[in-house]
């Protein structure tokens, strides 16, 4: 697989003649618009090993059959098929690509309950895991549930195992540190949410819990950890998993509400896994810069893996982007965008794409129909092959995307291509 940076002057014919694949090709593969281009753009280029010309009568079954591949492989080699079993003769499927895989990798993708079903059904070939979000709490202990009977569904019928996701959210919408205190302080409520989650778990069929607690108070950080070790106590012998949410710290004396509570060592020797929420480095208030720079994930890997063990770790992607005005001024909210829409924005406007090579990321300015200016920062197929070799190259048991609930065509692309999913 290559990844190719658009130049001036280059069209989807000059590119695929360069490199001796059908332009076809590389507009699936992208899903781009091949009359809009813009430089600097990321455009992945891929070789197959095996295509498929579809057959009267034939199905996917039969044709994963024949060549020994299972139909989820089939769907995460053609996206075009959307997740659906709807083939006609003529149809070309690729059975395989020419790239050796560089690994295998672990993935789990956050998803709202309002998803776009031809979404989900897109993506759920490629996830081991689909994390519901979410499920709140009271202060007695009680869940507040989400309507997830459909993503359950859905999760099981392509073979991802549903995560349920434990947040702090009340009845009001928000997220409360203090409700998430006096539960943990209070046997008779932390009783009855260990119990009401074995419940709701076996109940509707999770195979897995995420506890997603932030802003976990310094004086808690114990209290926090011997609640996610019961909880797993009490999962494990139906046979379920506990993975915990941690905030990106680079040394256990970070300061700061949102990592003073999370004990990593103890937090890992609680949880089966652990996701590390690498990400929102720029975000909604912060200055234009990356999401999730590589070299700030880096850091935070490295002291992860230092104290948990790395087949434990999971690396979190971030799959949107911001569009910050220009000058930026402190206070202003930037305005969040996915993937696909940063590049649909930067071919509309004509901006050229440029990419932080210390960051790894992609990122444009360009001007609004009244004059203004604006910055954009983004992932793209670069952003994404950077992050996967990291986590591959630190051993870590896989990575976790935040979130799926939008479309990201290169994210799952790169993935496939060079890694094998394990879906466990």
């Amino acid at each position: 697989m290559i990844i190719y940076t658009v130049r001036p002057g280059d069209t989807v014919n000059s590119i695929a003649s360069r490199f001796g694949v059908p332009a076809e090709r590389i507009i699936l593969d992208n899903e781009i618009q091949p009359e809009k281009l813009s430089v600097g753009q990321a455009l992945v280029i891929a070789y197959h090993g095996k295509v498929h010309t579809v057959r009267q009568g034939e199905s996917l079954w039969s044709i994963a059959s024949r060549y020994g591949i299972s139909v989820d492989q089939l769907w995460r080699n053609n996206p075009v098929l959307g997740g659906e079993s709807t083939i006609f003769p003529g149809q070309k499927l690729v059975i395989s690509f020419s790239d050796v895989k560089r690994g295998r990798l672990s993935t789990t993708g956050y998803i709202y309950t309002f998803a776009d079903e031809s979404v989900v059904r897109k993506t759920l070939p490629y996830l081991s895991y689909l994390a519901i979000f979410s499920y709140g709490i009271r202060e007695d202990g009680s869940l507040i549930a989400p309507d997830d009977g459909r993503l359950i569904a859905l999760s099981k019928e392509y073979g991802a195992k549903p995560m349920l996701v434990l947040t702090s959210l009340g009845e009001d919408g928000t997220f409360s540190t203090a409700r998430v205190s006096a539960v943990l302080n209070d046997r008779s409520a932390l009783d009855n949410l260990i119990s009401n989650l074995v419940s709701v778990m076996n109940s509707k069929g999770y195979d897995a819990i995420n506890s997603d607690f932030e802003y976990i108070p310094a004086s808690d950080r114990d209290a926090y950890a011997s609640f996610i070790s019961e909880l797993r106590a009490a999962l494990e012998p139906f046979g379920k998993t506990v993975d915990v949410s941690l905030a990106p710290k680079t040394s256990d004396e970070q300061r700061g509400l949102l990592y003073e509570g999370m004990n990593y060592r103890a937090l890992g020797e609680a949880a089966d896994t652990v996701f590390l929420m690498t990400y929102e480095w720029g975000y909604t208030y912060s200055e234009p810069r990356a999401v999730a720079p590589i070299n700030a994930v880096k850091q935070v890997v490295n002291y992860a893996a230092g104290i948990i063990p790395r087949d434990k770790i999971r690396m979190g992607m971030p799959n949107y982007g911001y569009d910050w005005q220009l000058p930026w001024v402190e206070g202003t909210a930037a305005r969040s965008l996915s993937n696909v829409a940063a590049v649909e924005l930067a071919n509309d406007t004509g901006a050229e794409i440029f990419f932080d090579e210390e960051a790894k990321t992609p990122w444009f300015r360009y001007y609004d129909e009244q004059g203004g200016a604006h910055e954009v920062w983004f992932e793209d197929a670069r952003s994404v092959d950077a992050k996967l070799t990291l986590a591959n190259g630190e051993g870590l048991l896989g990575v976790g995307v935040w979130n799926v609930t939008k479309w990201f065509p290169q994210l799952w692309f790169v993935l496939n291509v060079l890694y094998e999913i394990d879906r466990g």
